[in-house]
């Protein structure tokens, strides 16, 4: 199985999904328009699709890798997960609690801790690491899980992954 998102041609994830978005892809200071994600060669009994977004670059800043997204029942037909998924398509499948959800970080807004939310590297070029998960079943996770719950629910249902660094700048 493979993955693949835009990148721009300094090999970096292009700033409409990070810190640089325009206005009305911002909430509450964070990137909210999430990249789409095109996935191919994924096993023929592939049931649906999970994926995380974290930034371990972010270790010596914040203290812990952050998670930027977590999703998981994305329907195995959507292999083209389009741009903006995350609040265009929200509700079709489930997702998972971001860093800013944690109480050290704190945004009591769903659309921002239960969502993606875009590199804001503060102090150089972070590199995120996208992991897409091809699973055999449909997760028994709900709205607002947490990265270790998806990791756990995992566990004997993966049929493949692929994982794709992408360098964004600060």
């Amino acid at each position: 199985m493979q993955i693949s998102v835009p990148i721009t041609s300094t090999n970096q994830l292009p700033d409409k999904y990070g810190k640089y978005a325009e206005g009305s892809d911002m909430l509450d200071g964070n990137p909210v328009r999430s990249f789409p994600i095109t996935i191919t060669g994924a096993p023929a009994d592939t049931q649906s699709f999970a994926v995380s977004l974290t930034d371990d670059d972010a270790i010596p800043v914040a203290g812990f890798t952050w998670i930027h997204w977590t999703a998981a029942n994305i329907p195995a037909a959507l292999t083209e997960i389009p741009e903006d998924a995350s609040r265009v398509l929200a509700g079709q499948f489930v997702q998972g609690r971001n860093s800013n959800a944690s109480k050290f970080v704190g945004s009591s807004n769903p659309n921002v801790y239960q969502r993606y939310t875009g590199p804001t590297p503060p102090d150089k070029t972070h590199v995120y690491t996208l992991t897409v998960y091809a699973v055999d079943t449909e997760l028994p996770l709900h709205e607002g899980f947490w990265l270790n719950e998806l990791k756990h629910t995992l566990n004997g249902h993966v049929l493949a992954q692929s994982t794709l660094d992408l360098p964004s700048r600060s």
